[in-house]
């Protein structure tokens, strides 16, 4: 029924940050024309938490959403980004996994964690 996901990212820089997710986060990404980049993300999964937040955009109020990169080993992967001149915010234990964000040239930041609940994109449909 669905093709895939296409998710929107906004920032006050998003050069930088286009650029920070190709050059130093290394996701792929092709070039939609005039520079505009479209990334090619892991597999993904979704889940639905409560709250009253949208955002208007292409004329509708559309659901707000959250992003975090999935890892298996939460401490190499800071390691990893460390190597590369990231520093990633304080680590924090949470029922669902371990968690830290990666900061964005741009002034926000993508979540990151090491989940430690079941993953719906390894489930056998």
């Amino acid at each position: 029924m669905f093709l895939g996901t296409h998710l929107l990212l906004y920032s006050r820089d998003p050069e930088a940050d286009r650029a920070f997710l190709r050059d130093v986060l290394e996701i792929r990404a092709v070039d939609a024309g005039e520079g505009w980049l479209i990334f090619g993300l892991p597999p993904a999964e979704m889940g639905i938490h409560p709250g009253e937040s949208h955002i208007e955009h292409a004329g509708t109020n559309l659901a707000a959403s959250t992003v975090y990169l999935m890892c298996r080993d939460l401490r190499a992967t800071m390691m990893n980004l460390e190597m590369k001149g990231v520093t990633c915010g304080p680590v924090q234990e949470a029922g669902w996994g371990v968690v830290t964000s990666i900061p964005l040239p741009g002034g926000s930041s993508l979540g990151l964690y090491q989940p430690r609940h079941p993953l719906a994109i390894e489930t056998p449909q």
